[in-house]
């Protein structure tokens, strides 16, 4: 049985709120009729997906079950081959050819493979292909048991070694998008010495949700729950790990987790490397040492150890150690951030590996604690600290009655039966990437939105006109269902106009979205992809929210903005490789739970050989004139024109850990070409310090807390050498704060741009006064 705490979402779901222009619902949905001995409801009901732009989409098999491939279940029976096949079926990408890869990254092979309840033995590594989903049965879940003579480098592996120690592996770990493993238990406790749960080597678009790993306990334990040496994440959450030797070992450019606990752990965390890392709601019971960070030895990228470190709502119990460093920290090297970090029978707070005490424990709570350097205001000199820093506001509505950062897992609907899911494409949907299925879509809107979960079978659902997604709609996809706009609607770049609106303006109703890819397919230079207007119902926290759904441009089997239309060495061919006006929109009365959402410009083109370059063109990442509350939890935002981050005449927002980069064409073009920046949209100033993207831009806003952010340019005009050689200049600033905002950042980090942060346009923190490693920190800024 699970923890209490992945069932605590679970009682919202009976609410439904509808608002006045929405549903036309005349059984408002209650609660899940679900009996206790049924299967989750996706095992039972009949699947009639598509994978739009397969070369066989009538032959391509999306869902899996895997005992239609052999898989027993039953404890015993060693499953490892039959569940491989499941995840293989239909010439899908991966594999090795010699020490190079079959495939680096891909669309049209999408595949979920489900598990349904039972215990499957494996004797090797089960191998999570591009594009998959592995999900268990999310009332029951089913465990993956290590079998005694398991070999391999974990239970579940993102991204195999190949065989010749050249240490080549079958994806690019920065490029390693679209991995999802929820609802499952992961046994290794048959396995004497050394094994690991999941080889989580990931990048963005990627989730891990309600998991648990069972490992032996005890100082000679060889266990790891989480293997992560390297990458560019991305989110995990909801994730409890009991025994090992380390709960998780990790290393990753950036990530956030959130909702983690570990129990009777030799080291609860260790961390490896990283630029930054957010840690949300951290529980930590009867281990030897919480968090385990290598730091110093800061020599450029080969030797990057850990760069930032922020945790928040941690509560840690008999455990001597909470934060251990490998070595001493006199200087900027291993900056931290402790924020509300309640300790019982805890000695030292945080210690260095020689034994030394920087902060004494106890039973105590850590209110708001620093090392690293820190700036107020204008000041452009920053104070080396290793003690009490500011703790920013932290307005009630942000949350919950612990008093932590409110957080609500990825809905699921483990309660509700398959009658009460409707499946989009048996209401009149197409899905196949070519129909026009705006109207089917208002109608199934119309009918169904308060009264089913609606279902959207995997796809690609073309709309050449806005649809609204009614307040009270609760909605999930199928390995990240495409919602794509289309056509003469959203042409007009001077007169712009969403795609999808969720909720109309007034709207209140608890509002979910999962599983989902917003879109555009072609030129739409007029097109707002996503405008969200709909704010939660009174009294249900994050009750309007989007968990692992994301929106792409360009890049992909069926964009229409490829290689042939887009290269990369032509920088103004603006009107066929404008992608959007803008990606998000919150709308100044919405409310918004946003988790594990990017907000991605493609690069490079996915399909194909899935690496080389393109140039598109989307004016606008995320803006948010929201009042409040908002929760960004493991956002991102890359590669618009215009900005990542806008946030104007807006409060009320938590913010961690947000990631940017600046577009690789910037500055030729420069900002905001090819578009015009607009005061009806509250653009910021281009001119000055600033002729590449804002990687954040915020303006007459108050208590707004970021809890991380890695602000990252990479590129001038699609060189990297103004990353190399200490250069570290592809533009000059990266994010504007104005003096009438109230802001406070914990962990800055920023890649190659000479100013880290600009007050009122004049900038105020020098990279050059910050180094990190590869990139440049500040450990507290606040006005």
């Amino acid at each position: 049985m699970l923890p209490a705490l992945f069932w605590a979402a679970a009682s919202s779901y009976a609410f439904t709120f509808v608002s006045a222009l929405g549903s036309t619902c005349s059984s408002p949905l209650g609660a899940g009729t679900a009996a206790a001995g049924d299967p989750y409801w996706l095992q039972s009901m009949d699947h009639r997906n598509t994978a739009a732009f397969n070369p066989d989409p009538a032959g391509y098999k999306v869902f899996r079950n895997v005992k239609d491939y052999g898989a027993v279940g039953d404890g015993t029976t060693d499953d490892t081959a039959a569940i491989n096949a499941a995840v293989q079926d239909g010439s899908r990408c991966g594999g090795s050819i010699g020490l190079g890869t079959a495939c680096n990254s891909t669309t049209i092979t999408p595949a979920v493979v489900y598990f349904p309840s039972g215990t499957y033995v494996v004797s090797s590594p089960i191998i999570a292909y591009y594009t998959t989903q592995l999900i268990g049965d999310a009332k029951n879940l089913p465990t993956l048991a290590a079998s005694p003579s398991f070999a391999g480098i974990a239970v579940i592996d993102t991204d195999p070694y190949i065989d010749g120690g050249s240490g080549a592996q079958w994806y690019v770990n920065t490029n390693s998008f679209f991995r999802s493993v929820r609802n499952f238990k992961i046994d290794l406790t048959r396995v004497a010495g050394a094994a690991t749960g999941l080889h989580w080597q990931v990048s963005q678009a990627t989730s891990l949700m309600n998991v648990v790993v069972e490992m032996s306990q005890g100082a000679n334990s060889q266990h790891q729950g989480i293997y992560m040496e390297n990458g560019s994440g991305g989110y995990m959450g909801d994730l409890v790990f009991n025994g090992g030797k380390f709960g998780i070992w990790v290393g990753n450019q950036q990530f956030t987790v959130r909702n983690i606990t570990i129990n009777n752990a030799v080291t609860a965390i260790h961390g490896a490397w990283n630029w930054g890392w957010t840690f949300q709601r951290v529980t930590i019971n009867n281990c030897n040492v919480g968090f385990e960070l290598e730091t110093g030895s800061l020599d450029g990228v080969l030797h990057q150890t850990v760069g930032g470190e922020a945790i928040i709502d941690a509560v840690v119990s008999n455990t001597p150690i909470f934060i251990q460093s490998s070595t001493a920290t006199t200087s900027l090297a291993g900056s931290l951030v402790l924020n509300n970090i309640q300790l019982t029978n805890v000695p030292t707070a945080v210690g260095v590996a020689d034994g030394s005490v920087v902060l004494a424990g106890g039973t105590t709570t850590i209110n708001s604690w620093g090392q690293g350097n820190v700036y107020k205001g204008s000041n452009s000199a920053g104070t080396f600290t290793q003690g009490e820093i500011v703790a920013a506001n932290k307005p009630s509505s942000l949350l919950d009655g612990n008093g932590h950062i409110f957080g609500k897992m990825y809905p699921q609907y483990e309660t509700y039966s398959p009658s009460q899911i409707i499946s989009v494409r048996a209401a009149g949907a197409v899905g196949d990437g070519k129909t026009d299925d705006t109207q089917a879509l208002k109608d199934i809107f119309a009918k169904y939105s308060g009264c089913n979960i609606i279902f959207f079978d995997a796809g690609t659902y073309v709309v050449t006109d806005t649809v609204t997604i009614p307040a009270g709609t609760q909605m999930i996809g199928e390995v990240w269902t495409v919602l794509a706009g289309k056509g003469s609607a959203f042409q007009d770049v001077e007169n712009p106009k969403p795609v999808f609106k969720v909720g109309e303006s007034g709207d209140k109703g608890l509002t979910e979205i999962s599983n989902i890819i917003f879109q555009t397919i072609g030129p739409t230079p007029g097109a707002i992809v996503v405008e969200w207007n709909v704010a939660q119902p009174d009294g249900v926290q994050g009750g309007a929210g989007m968990w692992d759904s994301y929106i792409r441009l360009g890049g992909s089997e069926g964009s229409e903005q490829d290689l042939a239309t887009c290269p990369w060495t032509s920088t103004n061919n603006f009107e066929p490789c404008m992608s959007a006006f803008m990606a998000l929109h919150l709308t100044a009365g919405s409310t918004a739970y946003l988790e594990g959402t990017w907000v991605w410009l493609a690069d490079h083109f996915m399909d194909g050989d899935g690496w080389t370059k393109l140039s598109l063109f989307s004016g606008r990442g995320i803006l948010s004139e929201s009042q409040g509350p908002v929760w960004m939890i493991g956002t991102g935002s890359e590669h618009h024109t215009l900005y990542q981050y806008s946030l104007v005449n807006a409060a009320n927002h938590y913010m961690g850990l947000i990631q940017t980069e600046s577009p690789y064409f910037q500055p030729t073009p420069v900002a905001p070409t090819p578009f015009t920046a607009r005061a009806d949209w509250h653009d910021p100033t281009f001119g000055g310090d600033f002729t590449s993207a804002y990687g954040l831009n915020i303006a007459n806003s108050k208590d707004i807390i970021i809890f991380g952010a890695g602000l990252y340019s990479f590129f001038d005009s699609y060189t990297e050498e103004c990353t190399k050689d200490g250069r570290n200049n592809c533009q000059t600033s990266i994010a504007n704060i104005d003096s009438a905002s109230s802001v406070t950042i914990y962990q800055l980090n920023t890649v190659a741009s000479v100013n880290m942060l600009n007050i009122d346009g004049t900038a105020v923190i020098k990279q050059a006064d910050n180094p990190n490693g590869f990139t440049s920190t500040v450990t507290v800024w606040s006005q």
